[in-house]
């Protein structure tokens, strides 16, 4: 299962004439009795292991998912499925000068905020320097490469400290532009839980609880002809299974899950039922590199060598999600990025000999079993997210396969709220997640290796959750970030496939796939394989509000 990430499918919704329940802890009738299907809700499945929060700021990593995209909007969408291809949004347009270190947006007019103030230049202004002023809502630390950002009538300009182009993914795509004359007023921005977001966008939020949260139609929303879907509900889950049982039995036409044997426990369930699965990222075991054993980068490649991918991917994802590289780079979405010294000797299998030898020649010994230098032995606890089969089963295996080769695994797997907290603070030792990558290899390395993303143990880091440092390989991913060359960004990305594979700060295990089911019975424009206009996964920031805005009832 896919998670919500900083930036997070699978889909099926169906308009049934009864009254929905959830299964499971989780309950909520969701009234659609006698709904024709041009006016019944869409209802959403998107189990993520715990009750909604009904927390809405869009720069807090555990809440920016039920916000971004559908209320919140960014300056353009930037679709990592076509290599970055910019659609206008909240700019109607943008240009490069100043040898790339310039970047002027017009920003569209006759924009309204959801509670029908006029959206202006000075709304975006607002928003990049309010991430300047609370480095914490800085998610993507695009103040790490901007010097300025100012406007001029319709104008905004950002003027950045070198070349920026491959920026633009960030500070276009990735950052929600909020309202001025409300957020000017909320005196602690970074812990702020906004419980009724205002937004551009094609959805407002118009009522949550833990067991579901609804959303309508914005009937300010500027793009005309979209937003048809009037009523969005997405009930919350504890569960793979009872989400599973939801969107297979047809109350839902959209869903983000892992399902075990999808074609006869969903595609069979019901007439219209399909899916579609991107590969897109990598599911990843994050070291807490501040933890002593896992401190040293010998035993994370240890770590590395001893797991048999190929087995964690047929026993914990049913072989949707194929092995992963240690050097990062997911096939055959970015083939043309591999490194062919940096993947040598790499195998999905196991290689214990190879990783024996890595810890014997740095000291260890194994006493009864488990591997040991002085006082540090090589027992750690492993965390992922309670409500996830799936991961749970991945992780299982995983454990197993470590603690036989002499690095023992205990798997602890609580309740979601729990897990990302921890894993955001860094108190935690092994945990397994995903973050959202990009239209490039460049990206998903920048959120596991730049310094800048991530925060002292205690503190809520978007991404780095491993806690890596290193200058030399924060000056790769800077280098990366000023030219526009082919040739040398496939050379530092080289570059850092070499530190993935003799460092390990993050242990790829599986290739994410973008978990999509859905029902086109009654609703038409999901995105697909011959039309990839966005991601499709319902935890994908941006992208599901893109997506949403799109879909249309069928007569």
């Amino acid at each position: 299962m896919k998670k919500f990430k900083v930036g997070l499918a699978t889909s099926a919704l169906v308009l049934v004439a009864s009254t929905i329940t959830v299964a499971g802890p989780a309950t909520v009738g969701l009234s659609v009795a006698n709904a024709a299907p041009s006016q019944a809700p869409l209802n959403l499945a998107n189990e993520q292991g715990a009750l909604w929060s009904c927390a809405f700021n869009p720069f807090v990593p555990s809440s920016l998912p039920y916000s971004f995209g559908l209320t919140y909007e960014s300056l353009d969408f930037v679709n990592a499925l076509q290599s970055g291809k910019v659609t206008p949004w909240l700019a109607s347009a943008y240009a490069w000068s100043n040898a790339n270190k310039k970047l002027t947006f017009t920003i569209r007019s006759g924009v309204k905020w959801s509670d029908g103030v006029a959206f202006s230049a000075a709304d975006v202004v607002y928003t990049f320097n309010l991430l300047k002023k609370n480095p914490a809502l800085d998610l993507n630390a695009v103040w790490s490469v901007l010097s300025s950002v100012s406007s001029s009538g319709n104008k905004v300009v950002l003027n950045f400290k070198l070349a920026a182009v491959p920026y633009f993914f960030y500070v276009a795509g990735q950052v929600p532009i909020v309202p001025q004359h409300l957020w000017s007023k909320i005196a602690k921005p970074e812990t702020s839980t906004i419980p009724n977001p205002v937004g551009t966008g094609g959805y407002i939020m118009s009522k949550c609880t833990g067991q579901n949260i609804k959303w309508t139609a914005n009937p300010h929303f500027w793009k005309t002809g979209q937003a048809q879907i009037k009523v969005v509900n997405m009930p919350s889950f504890l569960s793979n299974n009872t989400c599973n049982e939801y969107l297979a039995s047809g109350q839902s036409a959209w869903g983000s899950q892992f399902i075990p044997s999808i074609q006869s426990s969903y595609v069979a369930k019901k007439a219209g039922n399909a899916y579609w699965f991107a590969p897109v990222a990598n599911v990843a075991l994050f070291p807490n590199t501040t933890v002593p054993g896992l401190s040293d980068a010998k035993v994370r490649q240890a770590i590395s060598y001893a797991i048999n991918r190929s087995t964690i991917s047929r026993i914990g994802e049913y072989g949707y999600e194929p092995a992963a590289s240690q050097t990062g780079i997911v096939s055959p979405t970015f083939k043309s990025w591999v490194s062919s010294s940096s993947s040598a000797g790499l195998s999905s299998s196991a290689n214990t000999t190879k990783a024996a030898s890595i810890l014997a020649a740095d000291g260890y010994k194994k006493v009864n079993g488990v591997y040991t230098k002085g006082s540090t032995k090589l027992s750690f606890t492993l965390t992922t997210n309670g409500g996830y089969s799936d991961w749970i089963a991945a992780m299982q295996v995983l454990g197993q396969e470590l603690t036989k080769f002499g690095i023992k695994v205990t798997l602890v797997t609580p309740a979601a709220n729990t897990f990302y907290a921890n894993l955001y603070a860094g108190k935690y030792q092994l945990a397994y997640n995903a973050e959202a990558g990009g239209p490039t290899p460049f990206y998903e390395m920048r959120q596991w290796l730049f310094s800048k993303n991530s925060a002292a143990i205690g503190t809520a880091a978007s991404s780095n959750w491993e806690r890596y440092s290193s200058p030399s390989t924060d000056a790769l991913l800077n280098q990366y970030g000023t030219t526009t060359s082919a040739s040398l960004q496939k050379s530092i990305v080289a570059k850092l496939e070499g530190v993935m594979v003799s460092q390990a700060p993050v242990i790829p295990v599986l290739e994410e796939v973008d978990w999509f089911q859905y029902n086109a019975t009654h609703i038409s424009g999901f995105p697909s394989s011959t039309n990839p206009y966005a991601q499709p996964g319902l935890y994908n920031q941006p992208d599901w509000g893109y997506v949403l805005d799109q879909l249309k009832p069928k007569a």
